[in-house]
């Protein structure tokens, strides 16, 4: 599976993944404070284990930083 994530074009070994596995797969070690749109829609947190993700997505991982 082809993917476009934050404009870096991704090879998956896999043809099935949700938002969450993706996830996993890409930063296991910080999923809070994290949002993920795909094709320009927002993913809600409460759908990402069951989100599908398909070929060619073109998918934004945003996190959240503090400061001034």
């Amino acid at each position: 599976m082809e993917l476009k994530i934050n404009n870096q074009t991704k090879h998956f070994a896999t043809d099935s993944l949700t938002v969450q596995a993706l996830l996993d797969l890409e930063i296991p070690e910080k999923q809070n404070g994290i949002a993920v749109a795909i094709n320009n829609t927002v993913i809600p947190k409460s759908n990402w284990n069951s989100h599908p993700i398909q070929e060619n997505n073109d998918i934004l991982i945003i996190s959240a930083t503090q400061g001034g």
